[in-house]
């Protein structure tokens, strides 16, 4: 980080604003950050974040693999580095990852940029991404060879997508509707009634002792039976308060719009989804996510020589993960025909590889078809 602090001290007279094709400046601040506050998109956001975090990390670099799976950073393991991965992704629909590099360029570490707002700057014909953060007044300056770049609605501009204000206005409505049932509560649970007292002319004092006794001797817990008593001069007229607040019918639509924003339903929130369901799930929103992972660090991690001869990374999440435990079981079946080797099997079944499991293997009464292969028995002649 200080590499990049004192790199913008050296040259930041030289630095202009990058022109996107476009033709406009690349300046972003992320629309409605806030919304990670919401308990329905927290949930929606949770769930992809959780199932994203599943993946497993490959690699032809094993050192790069290790770092992937068990500490990206100081501060994630794989696990929780896919999650913040993907909650930066779905709250700010443009996710940076800066890369770390040693003296020969091979990444260390990878950081997932917890951004405010970020500004694209040409130095010297070289991309520059400019990030400013919430709790630190300063700016962070990386080479845009240094960061994984994924975007979600990606059409107007070049380096990053769009923002989330399509859903701002039924979070808008579900806060006013949530902020309406507690007002709604608290009148209905305040105001029970009026007292009317023959007296006349009585000043505010003496209101407000009147008030006071009533309140004491009939509407508190100590008033076990139940029972008020009036003289001539008194008379309590009861207030019933039914205060108009939206019907479930609504509060439903309101949610189910925010789920299809994220792409998500209450099944899949509260783990009740079944195996067809949740195979379509991870289709349409975390195969394809892995995928986009996989080549931009593909991509940020090696030189194109390097890509030529073959290096890559890859995230991988087998659909097998969300089948049932009888569908899983079925599989086994598979194991002994050679279609897959007991470690792939002991995978799916989230059970640790056991030595020798890579290899395939064939039940005795089984053989390789070879062509022209005579049959036990059959002659010699021909037909």
């Amino acid at each position: 980080m200080n590499l990049f602090k004192s790199f913008f001290q050296k040259v930041k007279t030289r630095f202009t604003k990058w022109r996107e094709l476009g033709g406009f400046y690349a300046m972003f601040s992320p629309f409605g950050t806030q919304i990670y506050k919401s308990d329905i998109v927290r949930a929606c956001i949770r769930a992809l974040a959780e199932h994203t975090s599943k993946a497993n990390p490959r690699s032809s670099d094993k050192r790069l693999e290790y770092i992937l799976t068990y500490r990206p950073n100081i501060y994630m393991n794989g696990k929780d580095f896919l999650a913040k991965c993907r909650n930066l992704y779905e709250v700010k629909n443009t996710l940076f990852i800066l890369l770390e590099r040693d003296e020969v360029g091979r990444v260390t570490s990878l950081y997932p940029i917890p951004y405010s707002t970020y500004e694209a700057l040409d130095y010297e014909g070289e991309l520059f991404i400019s990030f400013t953060f919430a709790a630190h007044p300063g700016k962070m300056i990386v080479p845009w060879a240094d960061l994984a770049v994924m975007r979600k609605d990606y059409l107007e501009r070049d380096i990053g997508g769009e923002d989330n204000s399509p859903i701002m206005s039924t979070l808008e409505l579900i806060n006013v509707t949530n902020q309406g049932l507690s007002n709604a509560v608290k009148s209905t649970a305040n105001l029970r009634g009026l007292l009317k007292t023959t007296k006349t002319m009585l000043d505010e004092e003496d209101r407000k002792i009147a008030r006071d006794n009533f309140v004491n001797n009939y509407m508190s817990f100590e008033n076990g039976s139940g029972i008020g008593v009036l003289d001539a001069s008194q008379e309590f007229t009861p207030i019933k308060m039914e205060p108009t607040i939206a019907s479930f019918p609504q509060m439903k639509e309101f949610r189910e719009n925010v789920y299809r924003y994220f792409g998500v339903n209450d099944d899949i929130i509260m783990s009740k989804a079944k195996e067809e369901v949740m195979e379509s799930f991870y289709s349409s929103k975390i195969e394809h996510w892995l995928v986009g992972l996989s080549l931009e660090l593909t991509d940020k991690a090696y030189t194109h020589a390097q890509k030529m001869r073959g290096a890559y990374v890859m995230y991988e999440s087998s659909r097998l993960q969300y089948c049932s435990q009888k569908t899983k079981l079925s599989l086994v079946s598979m194991v002994d025909r050679g279609a897959m080797t007991p470690n792939e099997w002991r995978g799916v079944m989230n059970m640790a590889p056991i030595e020798g499991g890579d290899k395939p293997i064939r039940r005795l009464d089984t053989a390789e078809v070879k062509p022209n292969e005579k049959k036990e028995g059959e002659g010699n002649g021909e037909e």
